[in-house]
C-alpha cells in the first residue's frame, strides 16, 4: 500500500498508454481514403538501412526517460511536464489522424538477406505507412531529450548529455532515412512540440496593475 501511495502519480501512465494504443489501432485499422504527403527534399533522401537500430532504439529511450522521472527522480513538477507534454503530444496526434487521414508512398523494395534489411522489413510489416503527420516518433524524442537536458541533476553528466543528444538526432535521422516518415512530418513534429513547450514550460507571467499616485496627492 504504501508502494502505490507513493507512486499513486504514475498511474496515469499505464491508464492512458492503454486508451492511446487502442486510438492507435483504431487509426491504423480503419479503411479510409488518405491524403498522400510527398516533398520533393524527400526523394533527394536516400534509403539506409542502418537507420533502423537507432530507430528500435527509441522504445528503450522513451521507457527508460519515463521510467526516470516517474520513480527515481523527486522533482514531480518535471516529471508532469514531461508527461503532460507527451500526453498532449500523442493525443493530438490521434486527433489529426482520426480528421485528417494521411500517409506516404516512399518505401523502397527492399532485397538483400542482411540483418538490418531484415529488421526493417520487420518494421514495415508492424507499422503501415499511414498516420504519419506529426511523427510521433520525432516528438517523443525531442520531448524526452528536453527534459533530460533541463533536468538538473543531469547538467554534471556530460557523457550522459552527449549520449542524449548523439541518440535523438539519430532517431530523427532514421525516420526519414527509413522512409518511415516526410520532411513534412518532421518540421510538423518539432511545430507541435514548441506550442506544447510554450504550454506547459513557459512560466506565465501576471500583468501587474498600474499604480495609482493620485491619493498621494
Amino acid at each position: 500500500m504504501k508502494f502505490l501511495k507513493k507512486y499513486q502519480h504514475t498511474w496515469i501512465i499505464p491508464i492512458y498508454g492503454i486508451l492511446y494504443m487502442l486510438a492507435f489501432q483504431y487509426v491504423e485499422q480503419r479503411k479510409v481514403p488518405v491524403t498522400v504527403i510527398h516533398m520533393k527534399i524527400d526523394d533527394y533522401i536516400p534509403f539506409c538501412e542502418y537507420f533502423v537500430v537507432p530507430y528500435f532504439l527509441w522504445f528503450g529511450y522513451i521507457a527508460l526517460t519515463v521510467f526516470y522521472f516517474a520513480f527515481m527522480n523527486q522533482n514531480k513538477k518535471e516529471y508532469w511536464q514531461l508527461i503532460l507534454t507527451l500526453g498532449i503530444g500523442m493525443t493530438l496526434f490521434i486527433v489529426i489522424s482520426i480528421l485528417f487521414p494521411n500517409g506516404q508512398d516512399l518505401r523502397p523494395n527492399l532485397t538483400g538477406d542482411s540483418i538490418f534489411i531484415q529488421m526493417v522489413q520487420h518494421l514495415y510489416r508492424l507499422d503501415t505507412p499511414t498516420n504519419i503527420l506529426p511523427s510521433i516518433h520525432v516528438f517523443n524524442t525531442v520531448a524526452c531529450c528536453v527534459a533530460v537536458f533541463r533536468h538538473s541533476e543531469f547538467h554534471s553528466h556530460k557523457v550522459l548529455l552527449a549520449g542524449t543528444g548523439i541518440l535523438s538526432v539519430l532517431i530523427i535521422l532514421a525516420t526519414v532515412f527509413l522512409k518511415q516518415h516526410t520532411v513534412l512530418d518532421v518540421v510538423a513534429a518539432f511545430a507541435l512540440y514548441l506550442c506544447c513547450f510554450q504550454l506547459i514550460y513557459k512560466p506565465k507571467t501576471v500583468q501587474a496593475e498600474p499604480v495609482s499616485y493620485t491619493h498621494l496627492r
